[in-house]
C-alpha cells in the first residue's frame, strides 16, 4: 500500500484579501520613508558647499574700530568673509559693491547679513583707511586688520594666496591674492565657499536658504 502526502489544506478566502491589505500596508509605508528622506536632504547651494571643513573656523582679529572680534561677535548672523585690499583696482571693490546688492535683494533679512573684510595689506591698510573705504560702500560692512606678523597663518588657516607685487616705487606695489568668499552660517558655522564672479541673485539665493535654515 503506497501511503499518500496528505493534501494541503485550502486557503481561506479570507486571506488573500488580508495579504493584499498587508501588501498595501507595506507599500504606504515605504513611501512614507522615501518622502521622509526626500524632505530631509541637504539644501541645494549654487556657491560650493563646504559644510563640515576643518579650516576657516574661526580668527581673533581688531576691527577697523580697534575693537576685537571673533566669529562668536556675529551669532545670528550669516557673516560673509572676504579678502582684499583697500588700494585692490577691480576685484575688492567689484565684491563689496556686489554684497551691497545682495543686502538690498534680501530686504529685511539683508540686515542679518554681516559684511567682514580681511586686509592682506596691513602696511597701508590703517584702521582710518579702512574705516573710510568700509563706509564708502556700507557703514556696517566692518574691515578686519591682521598684523604683518600674524597675516601669514592667518592665510593658511583660511587656505587663501596673497602675495606682494612690486610697484615703480616702494608704496606703490600691489597685492595679489584669492578672490574668493567665505560664508558662515548663523550659527557660525563655515557653509560655503563663493568663487568670484557667482553674482548677486545667486549669493542672495544661497544666503536666504541659510537664514532660513538659523
Amino acid at each position: 500500500m503506497t501511503d499518500r502526502l496528505p493534501s494541503p489544506s485550502p486557503t481561506p478566502a479570507r486571506a488573500l484579501p488580508d495579504r493584499r491589505r498587508a501588501l498595501q500596508l507595506l507599500g504606504a509605508g515605504c513611501a512614507a520613508v522615501a518622502l521622509a528622506a526626500c524632505t530631509d536632504s541637504k539644501p541645494s547651494f549654487q556657491a560650493v558647499d563646504i559644510t563640515g571643513a576643518d579650516y576657516a573656523k574661526d580668527f581673533r582679529l581688531s576691527d577697523m574700530n580697534g575693537q576685537p572680534r571673533s566669529m562668536a561677535d556675529f551669532k545670528g548672523k550669516a557673516v560673509v568673509l572676504f579678502f582684499g585690499y583697500a588700494q585692490c583696482p577691480d576685484v575688492c571693490p567689484t565684491t563689496m559693491s556686489e554684497m551691497l546688492q545682495v543686502r538690498e535683494k534680501l530686504g529685511a533679512d539683508g540686515q542679518r547679513v554681516q559684511v567682514l573684510f580681511v586686509t592682506v595689506d596691513p602696511e597701508r591698510d590703517t584702521p582710518e583707511v579702512m574705516k573710510a573705504y568700509m563706509t564708502a560702500f556700507d557703514p556696517s560692512f566692518l574691515a578686519l586688520i591682521p598684523t604683518p606678523e600674524k597675516l601669514p597663518a592667518l592665510a593658511k588657516d583660511f587656505k587663501v594666496y596673497y602675495k606682494k607685487v612690486d610697484g615703480k616705487t616702494p608704496t606703490s606695489y600691489s597685492m595679489d591674492h584669492s578672490a574668493a568668499t567665505f560664508i558662515y552660517d548663523p550659527q557660525g558655522r563655515l557653509r560655503l565657499y563663493a568663487r568670484y564672479g557667482l553674482g548677486t541673485d545667486a549669493l542672495a539665493s544661497d544666503l536666504k536658504t541659510l537664514l532660513a535654515a538659523g
